[in-house]
Formats: C-alpha cells, sequence, structure tokens
C-alpha cells in the first residue's frame, strides 16, 4: 500500500495572546501544530502590573499552555527557545543543539521588550513589564525599598528609598504610579514603626506633551488629574537623559530615587529580523494586508511584532488587536488547506480602557467615553470575562474584593532579598533571619 501523505506542518512561535488564538483556529485543522515557547505557561499581560504591585500572585493571572490547548489533537506544546529560523528551508531550530522543527506553515507571534532607545544600560536601574519574571522583580523592589529605608538612620537615603519613578505615561505607566499611592498610604501605613510611608513620594515622567495619547484628550487629562488627587507628580514633556542607581535625570534636573521602573517603550523581538521581510524603525515587519510576510507568503506575523497600517493608523500593539490578529493568521491557514482564497486582516478596536487607581478609570468604546467608579466597575468586569480558566477568574475576583474592603494587598511577598538588597550606610540585619 503507498504511504499516507504527510499532513501540513503549522509551527507557531510564541504562547501569547497571538499564538493561543492562532492555535485555537487552527483546532479542525488537517495539519499537526506544533507550538514553541520558551515558558510552559500563558500569562494574561494587561494584570501584570497588578503582580507587580503586590495585588495578585503570579499564578492568578497565568495558565499552562498545555492545558489550554489540553482538548486539542491535533496540536503539540515544546517549552524551548527559538534561535533561527530559515525561511528559505522552512525550518526554525531551538535550544543550544539547534535542532530544527520542519514547517509548511509558520505564525510568529513573540511580541517584544521594552526599548531603552539606545541606552541599554539603564536597564538594571529601571526594569521594564514585559513578563511574569518582570512583575516579580518590580514587586521585590517596590516592597524591599520600604524594608531598606525602615533599616537606615539615614533621613536622606530614607527619602530616596520612598521616592519611586515611573518613566512612561501610557496605560502601564499609569496604572502603575496610580497604584503605588493607594498600597504605601493605606497597605503599608501600619506595618512600620521608624518611616512614615504615607510621606512615600511617586513621579510620573512622560517625554510627550500628555500621558495616555492614545486616549482622546478629554480622558486623559480626567486620568492626570485623578493621578494627582492620589499625590502622584505628572511631568510630561520631560525626556529622560540618564538612570543612575541613586537617581533620574531629565534634562539637568536629578530626581533622587533609588527604585525607579520603565514604561517607556517597547522594542520587537529579534527573531522578527531573521524573516527577510521589511522593518520599520522599531524592528517590527511591514506584513501584507493578510498579515504574511512579503515574499514568504506561507509565514504570518502577529502581535507587537505586526506593523500594519490600517485607516491611516498603525493598529496598536495590544492584547486584542494580537488576539484577532492570531485568529486572521490561523484561519487563512485554514481557508489555504481548503483551497479557499485569504481574506485580508481588518482590526477591530472594541475600545481603549485603564485604570487609575481604586475607583478610578477612563473608557473609551468608541461610540461612548465615559470615567469614574462606573468606568472602574466596567475594567473590573472586562478583565475577569477575559481571564483564562474558572479558577483565574474566582481568584482574582475575591482578591479584589478582599483589597477592596480591606485597603489590603495580600501578595507582599519579597523574594531572592540578597540579589537586590544594596549595603546601606548604617543599615543592620538581625543575625540569624529566616530565610
Amino acid at each position: 500500500m503507498p504511504d499516507k501523505p504527510a499532513r501540513p506542518r503549522v509551527v507557531i512561535i510564541g504562547g501569547g495572546f497571538g499564538g493561543i488564538a492562532a492555535a485555537h483556529a487552527l483546532k479542525r485543522a488537517l495539519a499537526d501544530v506544533t507550538l514553541i515557547d520558551r515558558t510552559n505557561h500563558f500569562t494574561f499581560q494587561p494584570l501584570l502590573y497588578q503582580v507587580a504591585t503586590a495585588a495578585l500572585a503570579p499564578s492568578d493571572i497565568t495558565a499552562p499552555i498545555r492545558w489550554i490547548l489540553r482538548r486539542q489533537k491535533n496540536t503539540e506544546v515544546l517549552m524551548a527557545e527559538v534561535r533561527e529560523i530559515d525561511p528559505a528551508r522552512r525550518v526554525v531550530r531551538i535550544d543550544e543543539d539547534l535542532r530544527e522543527i520542519p514547517y509548511d506553515y509558520l505564525v510568529v507571534a513573540t511580541g517584544s521588550r521594552h526599548a531603552y532607545f539606545g541606552h541599554d544600560e539603564w536597564e538594571p536601574y529601571a526594569p521594564g513589564l514585559k513578563g511574569i519574571e518582570d512583575a516579580i522583580e518590580i514587586r521585590n523592589r517596590f516592597l524591599l525599598a520600604f524594608e531598606i529605608a525602615e533599616e537606615s538612620d539615614d533621613e536622606r537615603l530614607r527619602q530616596e528609598y520612598l521616592t519611586f519613578v515611573v518613566v512612561g505615561g501610557g496605560p502601564t505607566g499609569v496604572e502603575l504610579s496610580g497604584a503605588f499611592p493607594f498600597i504605601a498610604k493605606k497597605a503599608l501605613a501600619q506595618d512600620f514603626r521608624r518611616i512614615d510611608t504615607r510621606k512615600t513620594r511617586v513621579v510620573l515622567i512622560e517625554a510627550g506633551p500628555r500621558i495616555l495619547p492614545s486616549f482622546p484628550e478629554d480622558l486623559a487629562a480626567h486620568a492626570a488629574r485623578d493621578l494627582k488627587d492620589l499625590g502622584v507628580e505628572v511631568r510630561v514633556n520631560a525626556a529622560v537623559t540618564r538612570v543612575e542607581p541613586d537617581g533620574v535625570w531629565v534634562g539637568g534636573e536629578k530626581i533622587p530615587a533609588r527604585t525607579v521602573f520603565w514604561a517607556a517603550g517597547n522594542n520587537a523581538s529579534p527573531l522578527g529580523r531573521l524573516l527577510g521581510g521589511p522593518l520599520d524603525r522599531a524592528g517590527r515587519i511591514q506584513v501584507s494586508p493578510d498579515l504574511s510576510v512579503p515574499g514568504h507568503s506561507e509565514i504570518f506575523v502577529v502581535g507587537d511584532l505586526v506593523a500594519l497600517v490600517q485607516d491611516g493608523r498603525l493598529i496598536p500593539g495590544v492584547g486584542p488587536a494580537a488576539i484577532q490578529e492570531g485568529a486572521s493568521a490561523g484561519k487563512n491557514i485554514l481557508r489555504e488547506l481548503r483551497r479557499q482564497p485569504r481574506k485580508n486582516f481588518r482590526y477591530r478596536n472594541k475600545g481603549d480602557l485603564a485604570t487609575i487607581g481604586r475607583s478610578r478609570a477612563i473608557a473609551d468604546l468608541g461610540w461612548i467615553k465615559f470615567s469614574g467608579r462606573f468606568a472602574w466597575f466596567f475594567w473590573l468586569f472586562v478583565h475577569i470575562m477575559y481571564l483564562v480558566g474558572f479558577r483565574n477568574r474566582l481568584n482574582v475576583l475575591l482578591e479584589w474584593a478582599y483589597a477592596y474592603f480591606t485597603y489590603q494587598h495580600g501578595v507582599r511577598l519579597i523574594t531572592d532579598v540578597e540579589r537586590y538588597k544594596a549595603p546601606t550606610p548604617r543599615m543592620t540585619v538581625a543575625a540569624g533571619a529566616s530565610r
């Protein structure tokens, strides 16, 4: 008997919003699908800042990729790192041994990392927020700053540790800077004896003329007023010129601060440079209307790696766009397998939301704009509904209810203390302290 013809092979790189959506779209395809990711879990990125601010545990916003795709019999998951892509031979190479995984169709959904605009030396002093590891690092640095201030007898040093600078006035920067005063002035106010956490200073720095430039101007102005009401110093038209271990420079002015967080820009994944397509200045791939790479119609790109202009505007690198792009790429592969023509991608913006703090948020749904407590409850509802799995939804709902009624954040855990805790003058650590 003749051998059965080999089934088409689809490789998806990345287990984020775009990669998972592409895999779901291919669940009934007569093809063998392989999803490759460096980690074993999907992360709900819109709530990363809540892990960073000790409101949620990492497990509340993550789910194993294998569990998400457990019912797709045509799909396998590999926890590996893609090192090379060879479009000519149609293979990806993984891990240190460069083992080859062949493909007939490739979906690249590798996302982005924070950009320091040519100053990568700032990263050790100003971590960004893109993954669970980043969120844990920010949580550690934020909480440890209060511990070091409590131990120090140097008043100047105390104030430097009680000053937090957030660089970047987009949604991530606004959400972080809005959460910090609440924690310092409410959740931690009775926990320390030698410092007054209510004197915590939070500075939000934005190089542009206003924060939240992707939102309508009136909503952005409302958010700026809310931040100021919370005690955040909002500085616009203020470009950072240097970041040091003990402060941030804005022009010729230095803001003394030992804890700085970066939310000012993105760089596309370097894997995009291996695909042979045209790139924009941020390293994103200028794809065809169907999200394929020009000259390589078998390769699709989705998520933060995409540069596609629609209605005169670049499609934003946000979760809803990545989901729609991943689904579109998967469906186009399915159409080709069924010998049907492809369809061009069309992004449908269902609205933009940003939370500023407790009972404060803004919402732009296109046909209506609103802010305040109702927008905040709407933000809560939308994010609960988009979480993966009933367990995560229940856990997050309970944690939010606990925080709302008690003014406490329940995940104030500092890990890997020695990595972050630099010696400070006249500071002692109790001998025999438990680890």
